[in-house]
Order: C-alpha cells, then sequence, then structure tokens
C-alpha cells in the first residue's frame, strides 16, 4: 500500500463540500471510511467492516432502511446514511441496481435539495447477478439512463466519478450471492472485468470521470477479506487517498502542499472545463444494445484488459477553505430530521 491519506488533508480538502457515496456493501464501506478519516487517522476494524444497518457510526445518522426496516439480503433492502458536521456533509445509499424507481427517488432527493459536490457512484456485482437471465442488457440501458440522468440534475462544477467494480475471488460468499444465483461465482470475477470495461467507456463517452480500482488493487489481494468480496481497513483508506487525490487533481489543487495563508483566495479550474477536457472524442452516445454500441462480451477465460485509470492531471496550490454557494433546502427525504444550512461560515 502506498502512503495513505491523512485526516488533516480531508478535513481540509472536503470543507464545506457534499460528498455522496452510491453503491453495495463494498461502497458502504467506503463512505465509512470517508467518515472516519474526517475525525481521525484510525482505520475501520472488522467490526466496523461487518456492520449493515446500524443506527449510527461515528456520529453519522442512519436516515432510512437498514435497522428501521427490514434487514435481508434482497434486491429491496434499503440503507441511507448521513453525517454531518460544521463544515462537512457525506451521505450514503444503498444501490442494488444502477437504475430503478428507488434511483429515480434518489435524483429526486438532488432535484430538490442540496447538490453534491462529489458524486461517487458504484453498481455492478448486484446488476449483472439478481436480475434474471435478460440482466446483462438491462445493465447496459440502465447505466445509459443513469449516466443520461445524472448530465441534467447536477450542477455543471460536481465531481462524478464512476468506480469500478473491485476484483473478486473465485470463491465468493457475499449476500448479494443467493442460493438462485450461487452457480454464478466461479466466472463472476471474469465477468466484471467486462463489466467494468464496458461501463467504462460509457462513463468516458457521457463526460464523467473513471476510478479504475480494479486496476489499482489487481496486485494487492492480500487486503481481501476472506470472503472475496469485501476489503480490509488498509484498502479502504488507500481507496479514500485515491478518491481524495482525483479529486484534488480535478480542482486543481495540491493535496499534499502545507495550506496556504488564509485569506488567498482558491485558484482552482473550472469543473466544466475539467470535465470537458475529460470527455473523449472517441466516442458517441448510442442507444444502449445497438448495432453501434460497445459490446459487452463475457470472456470464459481471465482477461485484464489494459485500462488506465482516467484520473484528471494538473495542480496548483491547496488553500484550506473553499469559497461557499448557495445551496436549495434538504431535499424531501432529509427535510424532517437536517431541515436548515449545514454549514457555518467560520
Amino acid at each position: 500500500m502506498r502512503t495513505l491519506a491523512m485526516h488533516n488533508q480531508a478535513r481540509q480538502l472536503l470543507h464545506n463540500k457534499f460528498v455522496v457515496v452510491l453503491g453495495g456493501s463494498v461502497q458502504r464501506s467506503m463512505y465509512k471510511d470517508l467518515v472516519l478519516l474526517l475525525q481521525t487517522d484510525q482505520c475501520l476494524t472488522l467490526s466496523q467492516l461487518k456492520s449493515k444497518g446500524e443506527f449510527s457510526f461515528k456520529q453519522d445518522v442512519l436516515v432510512e432502511g437498514g435497522r428501521l426496516g427490514p434487514m435481508t439480503n434482497g434486491t429491496e433492502y434499503r440503507e441511507v446514511r448521513q453525517y454531518r458536521s460544521d463544515h462537512h456533509l457525506v451521505r450514503f445509499y444503498f444501490l442494488t441496481r444502477i437504475y430503478s424507481p428507488y434511483m429515480e427517488s434518489i435524483l429526486e432527493d438532488f432535484r430538490q435539495g442540496l447538490k453534491p459536490d462529489i458524486l461517487v457512484v458504484s453498481s455492478c456485482v448486484w446488476d449483472i447477478t439478481r436480475y434474471g437471465p435478460e440482466c446483462l442488457r438491462q445493465y447496459k440501458e440502465n447505466l445509459h439512463k443513469f449516466f443520461g440522468q445524472m448530465k441534467k440534475i447536477v450542477y455543471c462544477d460536481c465531481l462524478i466519478l464512476w468506480a469500478l467494480a473491485l476484483p473478486l475471488s473465485k470463491r465468493i460468499n457475499g449476500g448479494f450471492l443467493v442460493p438462485e444465483v450461487s452457480h454464478l461465482a466461479p466466472t463472476l470475477c471474469y465477468d466484471i472485468i467486462a463489466a467494468n470495461f464496458y461501463s467504462c467507456r460509457l462513463a468516458e463517452a457521457y463526460g464523467f470521470d473513471v476510478l479504475d480500482l480494479h486496476f489499482h488493487f489487481r496486485s494487492s489481494l492480500q487486503h481481501r477479506m476472506p470472503d472475496g468480496v469485501h476489503w480490509d481497513g488498509l484498502a479502504h483508506r488507500r481507496i479514500s487517498g485515491l478518491l481524495l487525490q482525483h479529486a484534488a487533481n480535478a480542482w486543481g489543487v495540491d493535496l499534499h502542499d502545507p495550506p496556504s495563508p488564509a485569506g488567498v483566495p482558491l485558484q482552482r479550474c473550472s469543473m466544466f472545463r475539467h470535465q470537458e477536457k475529460k470527455g473523449s472524442d472517441r466516442f458517441h452516445l448510442v442507444p444502449p444494445n445497438s448495432a453501434i454500441d460497445p459490446p459487452m462480451h463475457f470472456p470464459s477465460e481471465p482477461r485484464l484488459p489494459g485500462q488506465q485509470d482516467a484520473d484528471a492531471a494538473g495542480a496548483n496550490v491547496f488553500h484550506p477553505l473553499l469559497p461557499l454557494r448557495p445551496r436549495p433546502p434538504p431535499g424531501p427525504r432529509f427535510a424532517g430530521r437536517f431541515a436548515g444550512q449545514w454549514w457555518s461560515s467560520t
């Protein structure tokens, strides 16, 4: 593992920022590590990694689902968490499908409420295992729907980061792997490579950033848990470092430089110009499953495509305080519990 992200770096970079993480159990641990990193340099313990749907984790709040509802391994499981301090807001939504009526309700939160500054999204394994024989075709269609809706909803300076699925073992034991689909386990580690490749190309075509976690952790399998799906605390701290470094590069600041003197305005590139530069002119948006849509083939033998992380280039000077912008009130899901401004100006 390379040098891990530090508590002070996370607090300064995410000062007055709203971060949203969408995904499954691995992404829940990514959310938990960000919450922990904003408070301390300690890593997640095994019990914290295994906990699911608890009422509170490190001063966060269970907003919906989890132990407030049925605790299941079904596709209907919900869990919404939120951590709020004077200068930080981090939210997590548990997903079992990249686009669905539930996803539409999440997008409605963004339409009516706070718009995220950073949106980290990953959805793959549940999509390609739990939704019947047509799940692969539907996954491609749902990716198009989700990326298309995100272009309409979020602010142009929101950093949307599509995170590719981490490497799976050939022998896995996860909550998504119910007996009805257990026969998929031996080849699933190869299937996600093909799915990663397809979703990576599509995210780039829509102008979104891509973080290739499969590439970063392909040689760090010693940090994978015995269930073959989840990862230990050190791995998640490394993931947090990759997320923070990517955001720093996108905003044109240096994560590792000492803070600049107070009162110096932050110099950073426009998020719109950054993602406009990132948009690839090699790809064109086409209807899913059309004759010219990028194919998604699932190999019978392991084949690692020569993918590179889509990190943005360039860095200037890091300043700890980012300027505030006017924000709308929270969406309906959060209006009762989190009404009003969550940040302070000091």
